[in-house]
């Protein structure tokens, strides 16, 4: 489904200003990724069909609609309910890397991550979402 594909194209929702763009300089200027990002699930639902991301990165914790809501929201979209989704939290305990796990996220990256390295493990969960 995904490896033998070349990942392109990521949405990341976000609603710290700062995490954002240093995610967005993490995965386009270090990663070379073409990415958006978005400060609300209203916003990257509204963005999400004319950019048609190949892999979704949602905050857990956001005002509003969070991380979990958005997940249930792109999996009623047919053109979104296989696309990989990764949370990305400070909460990473066993269990409740788990319980993302079975709410449909590929994986889950934990905060603060590293910039340099990000770009990279967005690609290995990429490649992980073939096997």
């Amino acid at each position: 489904m995904t490896a033998s594909v070349k990942l392109e194209r990521v949405l990341y929702i976000e609603d710290e200003p700062d995490i954002r763009l240093v995610a967005e300089i993490a995965l386009h200027q270090v990663g070379g990724l073409n990415v958006i990002t978005c400060s609300s699930g209203e916003e990257g639902l509204s963005l999400i069909n004319d950019f048609m991301p190949q892999l979704i990165i949602l905050d857990v914790m956001m005002p509003g609609m969070d991380g979990p809501q958005i997940l249930c929201k792109l999996r009623d979209m047919p053109e979104f309910k296989a696309t990989p989704v990764v949370f990305i939290t400070a909460k990473v305990q066993a269990d409740e890397v788990e319980q993302f796990k079975r709410l449909g996220a590929a994986d889950v990256i934990s905060k603060p991550f590293n910039p340099m390295t990000l770009a990279d493990d967005v690609r290995a969960i990429w490649a992980a979402c073939d096997e």
